[in-house]
């Protein structure tokens, strides 16, 4: 569990199922990520997310403090077989969208990252996203990612001319000890 001013970071409970499903099927929320989510997909990137427990990683529910909200999904994992960070720690975030601009992704990314690096063993950090999502890429600048020159790719996730299609790879250093 990790906690901040605002919020709670914690791994997801069967109480949660019924936001998070909501997040990733609505289609707003996932209109620059994986749009058209169904059900028994969202249920799936769960089950998913558990899969990288063993080794420190994996989304957390990510729920305010003050009433025990959960605004969205947030953390760690390893990067998709087919892009071009296949294996190493990847970073990513949802957040529902009631909670929009409220720093939330932020403030959750931020301490995610500040714990990671005392108990992971990588020497970067990485986080994709659609190239036409500057949202997410203004938020990776914010946490001290860099774009990679080398990293922009067509992900394998969309077929040939969907918008999403074209990505770009950000990253960030472990900090000097």
């Amino acid at each position: 569990m990790i906690v901040t001013e605002r919020l709670v970071l914690r791994l997801p409970e069967p109480r949660d199922r019924g936001a998070l499903v909501g997040m990733f099927t609505d289609q707003e929320v996932m209109a620059d990520l994986f749009p058209g989510l169904d059900e028994a997909a969202a249920e799936a990137v769960l089950t998913k997310h558990d899969g990288f427990r063993h080794e420190g990683l994996g989304f957390l529910t990510v729920e305010r403090r003050e009433d025990g909200a959960v605004v969205g999904f947030c953390g760690l994992k390893r990067g998709e077989k087919h892009s071009p960070i296949a294996d190493r720690v990847e970073a990513g975030w949802i957040v529902d969208k009631p909670w929009w601009r409220h720093g939330y992704a932020g403030e959750a990314m931020a301490a995610i990252l500040d714990d990671a690096w005392p108990r992971i063993d990588a020497d970067r950090i990485y986080a994709i996203t659609a190239a036409l999502n500057l949202k997410s890429q203004g938020l990776m600048s914010r946490l001290g990612m860099q774009r990679l020159a080398d990293g922009d790719y067509d992900s394998a996730t969309f077929p040939e001319g969907h918008r999403l299609r074209p990505t770009v790879t950000f990253a960030i250093e472990r900090p000097a000890a």
